[in-house]
């Protein structure tokens, strides 16, 4: 097989998020993940049990204490380390979020020591040679923001505004990369058409309002951050990108499915902010294959029937050849890329390297085919907390010892460093 070179300058490395890592948040989730554990536990078996590795994480899936991100991987606290371990494995770059409850913990005040701690973990990751990518909302927002509607109250985006401008005008001249959002769609999605996160609404008409108001916030952070930036500085938000394929390929119904899936789903928000995006993160990590039913699917009338040839822990359906296809399809929009997230729950660590290798090699294709990719940031750094599921699922390079807090490496993130040191697949 031929060895694929990456240009020079080319950046690798890991991802995380607060509220994921950190421990110690207090946030809208933290506050929605206390009213809501019982129940997550007790309809763990309905949801998970027909996973092949039901048994082995059943106890902990149907344990409360699994839907309290608590103190999480105490990344907090621990950053140097973590950044020295990730520096270790080769990583110069490093994509992070900056918690906004922490920052802005009551309306109009701000936490000079919390912005002083963020100061500290971007200057830790400088020093070791890895360039910092910033996000500045993944998903969690203060608590006193859910009570006045969360996103889909207009004045939501006058706040976020002032807490961009306020960590822009103390940070700005230390970070290049800034993120104002993280997977628009998903977030969207998830809370208020599945209603699996909060709020946990169910309604087309009010996610496309939360949608149409995060769309605006990102223009609105865009204007802050280069206003409060150097020529250096560089915006962009991430997206979510599935590959949707038609379960039945010449039927017009599953490719008409398939197609809507992959504007409203995907596209939607990235088409309304081209304008004020320097760069897109693209995250990718499974394909979903579409089928059309009269009623009873999982979007209405679109249902996801994938083969499964490839699973992960959480059973999505692994696609390597998809992240080329998503790729294609975002760089016709001809800014620069960087893959944000592509990761796999796998606790036992036996299919992560095959993935790495594998998409990358995808993500070198696409290269190949003139799309414009800057650099590979894999999901995650560190085994953390996944929202609703909680801790079971394993997506880090590094393996948490949830009791203990212990790190250990595993082999794939020394197998994923092979490819870094190489900058090559």
């Amino acid at each position: 097989m031929a060895v694929l070179k990456f240009p020079d300058g080319f950046l690798w490395g890991a991802a995380t998020s607060a509220h994921q890592v950190e421990g110690g948040n207090r946030n809208d989730w933290t506050e929605w993940e206390k009213a809501n554990a019982e129940r997550l536990a007790k309809k763990a078996a309905a949801e998970f049990s027909h996973l092949k590795n039901w048994p082995e994480i059943r106890p902990q899936a149907e344990n409360p204490a699994n839907y309290i991100s608590g103190r999480a991987c105490d990344h907090y606290n621990r950053f140097r380390e973590d950044f020295d371990i990730a520096r270790g494995l080769g990583h110069n770059a490093h994509r992070f979020s900056i918690e906004w409850s922490r920052i802005e913990p009551e309306k109009g005040t701000f936490d000079e020591q919390a912005i002083e701690h963020y100061r500290q973990v971007i200057r830790a990751l400088r020093e070791r040679g890895i360039e910092p990518f910033a996000s500045l909302w993944h998903w969690t927002n203060p608590v006193w923001i859910a009570q006045q509607g969360g996103w889909e109250n207009e004045k939501t985006l006058s706040d976020f505004e002032r807490f961009v401008s306020f960590v822009a005008k103390a940070l700005g001249a230390e970070v290049n990369f800034w993120i104002p959002l993280n997977e628009p769609t998903v977030f969207a999605g998830h809370g208020y058409v599945l209603g699996a996160f909060p709020p946990q609404v169910k309604s087309y008409w009010r996610a496309n309002r939360v949608l149409k108001n995060l769309e605006n916030a990102h223009q609105r952070a865009y204007r802050v951050l280069h206003a409060a930036g150097s020529a250096e500085t560089r915006v962009g938000s991430v997206f979510n990108f599935h590959f949707h394929t038609p379960h039945r390929p010449k039927f017009p119904l599953d490719i008409l499915m398939a197609r809507l899936l992959d504007y409203f789903r995907d596209l939607r928000p990235l088409r309304r902010t081209t304008d004020f995006q320097d760069f897109i993160g693209l995250n990718y990590y499974f394909r979903d294959t579409i089928r059309f039913v009269p009623w009873g699917g999982r979007f209405g009338p679109i249902d996801v029937r994938n083969p499964n040839q490839w699973v992960s822990d959480m059973g999505w359906d692994i696609y390597p050849d998809g992240l080329r296809h998503v790729l294609r399809m975002v760089g016709e929009v001809g800014k620069p890329i960087y893959v944000t997230e592509n990761g796999i729950a796998d606790a036992s660590d036996q299919s992560r390297s095959r993935f790495i290798r594998d998409h990358i090699r995808a993500m070198a294709g696409a290269m190949q085919d003139g799309v414009d990719i800057r650099g590979y940031l894999h999901w995650s750094l560190l085994d953390n907390f996944e929202w609703d599921k909680g801790f079971w699922p394993r997506f880090g390079l590094v393996e948490i010892d949830y009791q203990t807090l212990e790190r250990k490496i595993r082999q794939s993130a020394w197998d994923y460093k092979k490819i870094i040191d190489q900058n090559a697949i």
